[in-house]
């Protein structure tokens, strides 16, 4: 007889829409999803078939008792709901960033070796293929010894000053702006090609700030944009720029120089088929080649609106990895862990902000 399928709860739908259709991929059934607004949950569950609609996670997690949780709230929920999970026997896949400090990113490891449960951050996107074919030529030595890196991760979500303004924009319930939805993805992304970030400076501005966040009544205090220079412990330099007030951007950009070569990955989410991403390598010799990518998705992949595209052709990924992870009781990168140490290079940016640009060792 044929193993019953794993079972998901879904908690918060705003991006965590996305991870419907990337664990359904995998044969997992989604027994329930969790929201205050209970009419667009209805609506979610509805449209994806999911049985059971909770306002409260704590009620989630005592009724419907998923295997695994995926944990997409705003920050400031994500230590309280996954130490609850761990006790309740769940697995977890949280959203990034992992927490409000690395302080909360260890307590909740902790909690995870208690229950002896998995933990991973939702970094998925290192699953472009263009991506892991970066990670694959930096491993095998294509850049030799690392020089310098450009990054930049550019969208336009909050660029016009009418876009209604979310939790997003509150550092309260964020704990950053643009750093959090789109600087520690830059910083996983530097981490995992390149070793680990030893101090950064950075400085930040915010867009709009007459703006103020819905439901709470006050000005908007998280970063619209971001610039950060860091020193990696290999002594190589980074430069980043992230920003969620970039008109006519949805792009993202890497270049990384070293001693035998380059590499040039660029994603732009304009394009048709955008989550094969594009590389170039250039070795010691001639210009910039492009470096066939193939994706190794089905054509289904591309169907739907927006997040469900998202959800099948970079999350999927990561949800294999994690069910492999679940199967063999052991957590795999992108783990808890390394979602801490993003969160570490986060709270030495938000220290440097505070500081006027400081530079903070980590």
């Amino acid at each position: 007889m044929a193993p019953s399928p794993r079972t998901v709860g879904i908690i918060g739908l705003g991006f965590g829409r996305a991870h419907i259709p990337a664990f359904q991929a995998h044969g997992c059934e989604v027994v329930a999803v969790c929201q205050r607004d209970q009419s667009a949950a209805r609506g979610v569950a509805k449209r994806y078939g999911v049985p059971r609609v909770f306002e409260r996670w704590e009620q989630m997690l005592e009724q419907a008792r998923p295997d695994m949780v995926v944990i997409a709230t705003p920050p400031v929920l994500h230590h309280e709901i996954a130490v609850e999970a761990f006790a309740a026997g769940c697995h977890v896949l949280c959203e990034k960033p992992l927490a409000m400090s690395a302080s909360e990113c260890r307590a909740m490891i902790e909690a995870a070796a208690r229950a002896k449960r998995v933990g991973m951050t939702g970094f998925n996107w290192r699953y472009t293929a263009a991506m892991q074919r970066f990670h694959s030529m930096v491993e095998a030595g294509a850049l030799g010894r690392l020089f310098h890196v450009n990054l930049r991760w550019m969208g336009s979500r909050w660029a016009d000053e009418a876009a209604p303004a979310t939790w997003r924009m509150d550092r309260a319930q964020a704990g950053h702006g643009a750093m959090g939805d789109m600087g520690v993805h830059a910083i996983d992304i530097i981490r995992w090609h390149f070793g680990e970030i030893a101090a950064v400076s950075a400085q930040s501005g915010i867009a709009y700030p007459s703006k103020t966040v819905p439901g709470v009544g006050k000005a908007t205090d998280a970063d619209d944009y971001c610039n950060v220079t860091a020193r990696l412990a290999s002594g190589a330099l980074v430069a980043f720029t992230v920003s969620r007030a970039a008109r006519a951007m949805n792009q993202q950009t890497i270049e990384a120089y070293g001693s035998d070569g380059a590499l040039e990955y660029r994603l732009d989410r304009a394009k048709p088929r955008w989550w094969r991403g594009e590389l170039r390598h250039a070795g010691k010799e001639g210009g910039f080649a492009s470096v066939r990518t193939p994706a190794g998705l089905p054509k289904s992949a591309g169907e739907g609106d927006a997040m469900e595209v998202v959800g099948k052709t970079t999350i999927a990924p990561l949800v294999k990895r994690f069910l492999a992870a679940v199967r063999r009781g052991r957590s795999e990168s992108p783990s808890f862990e390394d979602g801490m140490r993003a969160q570490a290079v986060l709270d030495a940016v938000l220290e440097s902000i505070a500081s006027g640009g400081r530079m903070v060792s980590i």
